[in-house]
């Protein structure tokens, strides 16, 4: 049977982070290790491991973001495969053990991950079109929003030797970009199953915290066009979605009088036309 770790970064979330560690706890499919990584909480994480989950193995370190709390927790995991899993959200019970089987019946996936059941303020709420969840080749589907849900990944961690880590220059939609750099190299499995509970509609959600959430997106299609082997078709499709994503951003900055948005993405634009000159020398 392989070995599963499961990564949970928590800031100050020791309300919800024991709904997480419980539904972990509550598996058919028992993982092998949980890994908790405090990134810098002022609250009673430290006291609410420590007493009521010892068995944890619980790392706290100074706030310095997500991507760096899952990258610690990734360089520790002993895992073949590692479970991200949000401390605001939960899993179904048969989560670990759903997703294990479809990787047994469909060999050669390094990704698997799952439809999701959405709460917000406490009510289920219905997905919008946009965030129909799919298998396969999906890269494409991935430019325009963050089409995989962190807490509904299971992950070889093969997968990031070969890739790399959660970016930790961007404070928010690390995982758009992990996704495009994944997506562009793989395809994935996808479970129609709800596997998820994801909370939302709470003030400490990244997406409340930040302005204009698409400039993060921009930087990492940035990266991506530059640091990503795509085929033609992706290329085109990537930099016309960052032609887009650009285009809106600079439009809402003018309105509100960013100017701090406005010359650092208006520089973007000489650097979006050498890709597309470069892309159509090769």
């Amino acid at each position: 049977m392989a070995s599963i770790s499961v990564i949970i970064p928590s800031y100050n979330r020791a309300h919800t982070l024991q709904r997480a560690l419980d539904s972990v706890l509550a598996q058919t499919l028992l993982a092998d290790e949980i890994i908790v990584v405090d990134d810098g909480s002022t609250d009673n994480t430290e006291q609410l491991i420590r007493q009521h989950y010892p068995d944890v193995i619980y790392l706290k370190q100074n706030n310095l973001g997500v991507s760096a709390a899952r990258n610690r927790a990734i360089k520790t995991a002993k895992g073949e495969w590692l479970a991200l899993l949000d401390s605001d959200d939960e899993w179904l019970p048969h989560k670990l053990k759903t997703q294990l089987a479809l990787l047994e019946q469909q060999p050669g996936h390094k990704l698997i991950h799952s439809d999701e059941i959405w709460i917000r303020n406490g009510k289920r709420v219905n997905q919008m079109n946009k965030h129909t969840k799919a298998g396969g080749w999906i890269f494409q589907q991935c430019l325009p929003l963050c089409a995989i849900s962190p807490s509904a990944a299971l992950i070889h961690n093969s997968l990031f030797d070969e890739i790399g880590l959660f970016d930790e220059s961007l404070p928010a939609c690390e995982d758009y970009d992990l996704w495009l750099r994944i997506t562009s190299r793989y395809p994935v499995l996808y479970c129609e199953e709800a596997l998820i509970l994801k909370y939302g509609g709470h003030a400490d959600q990244l997406s409340q915290q930040h302005w204009g959430m698409d400039r993060f997106r921009i930087r990492a299609l940035v990266n991506c066009l530059s640091h990503c082997k795509l085929s033609a078709e992706d290329f085109s499709a990537a930099h016309k979605m960052l032609e887009k994503k650009l285009r809106i951003l600079l439009k809402g900055a003018a309105k509100h009088n960013n100017h701090e948005i406005i010359n650092e993405f208006s520089q973007l634009q000489s650097k979006i036309n050498r890709m597309q000159h470069q892309n159509h020398s090769l």
